[in-house]
């Protein structure tokens, strides 16, 4: 990125709005978390908040994969990143009177959606919001999206032309299965079940259909890299039986994703995109 991200998006928070907030305390000006169903609350975002200020006050380093060992992608230093959060920018970010009024946001004293925007449910992106954000994230969110063709077209929308999206994809089973792989090798009539009701669960769809649909959607891949595990089941279900080989074996992955500037470009991706991705969501 060629500057700092002022209004950062993250989809799925979960229970609480943490990267939203280390995004504000990086200096950033506004964070927006969109989720379907509202599980974040002031009392656990303010516990975060507190330890986040502690951290970025004493310079802690990254955590590395001593601490998370499934941390993708690694990076080659983990100490804290003078060179992006210099002191002055904290200095700045990290001022009292900053931290006193972010706090009192965090705490739902007061409301600021041009500050910390929170949304649950989410579901559409208004005319208002397109080319709105910066950089939006997800972490282990995109494996559990019902409807992946419409996220990833609402997610260029979001952003700006210029603005990135970063997605953490885990493709395991979550548990579902013993075998990491399980839910690919369960039959559709037996997975039914597993739903039930469920407004979701996992989708199921391997890595090349996440980077079909961002490119189908207008994205320029940037960087995509794999967690690699050995299949663990043996016979696939037959929707999974003509899966890519590297797909197979792929139980983890990370996209980095950037939405062109180039006017023109856009209007002729954004056309094809729209035929692609219904072909995608007939397919």
């Amino acid at each position: 990125m060629n500057r700092f991200p002022n209004t950062v998006a993250e989809l799925g928070p979960g229970d609480s709005i943490g990267v939203g907030l280390a995004a504000l305390l990086s200096g950033a000006t506004r964070c927006i978390a969109l989720d379907t169903v509202a599980h974040a609350n002031a009392a656990a975002n303010l516990r975060v908040f507190d330890g986040l200020v502690e951290l970025f006050r004493r310079e802690a380093p990254i955590p590395d994969r001593r601490q998370f060992p499934e941390i993708v992608p690694d990076l080659p230093d983990h100490t804290f990143p003078h060179e992006i959060l210099s002191r002055e920018r904290m200095r700045k970010a990290l001022a009292d009177d900053r931290l006193a009024w972010l706090r009192t946001l965090v705490s739902g004293k007061h409301r600021d959606p041009s500050i910390i925007d929170y949304r649950a449910p989410w579901e559409y992106v208004a005319d208002a919001d397109a080319g709105s954000v910066d950089f939006i994230l997800t972490n282990a969110v995109m494996e559990h999206v019902a409807n992946l063709p419409e996220a990833y077209a609402a997610m260029f929308r979001w952003l700006r032309p210029g603005g990135y999206a970063s997605h953490h994809i885990d493709f395991r089973s979550h548990s579902l299965f013993r075998a990491w792989d399980g839910h690919w090798a369960c039959p559709d009539w037996l997975w039914r079940l597993f739903m039930g009701r469920r407004a979701y669960l996992l989708n199921r769809e391997p890595f090349a259909t996440h980077r079909t649909l961002a490119h189908a959607s207008g994205f320029n891949e940037c960087s995509c890299v794999r967690i690699e595990s050995a299949p663990v089941s043996k016979h696939l279900a037959k929707p999974f039986l003509g899966m890519e080989a590297q797909d197979r074996i792929t139980s983890g992955g990370y996209l980095l994703l950037h939405r062109s500037a180039a006017p023109l470009q856009e209007r002729n991706r954004s056309q094809a995109s729209r035929q692609t991705i219904g072909q995608v969501s007939q397919a």
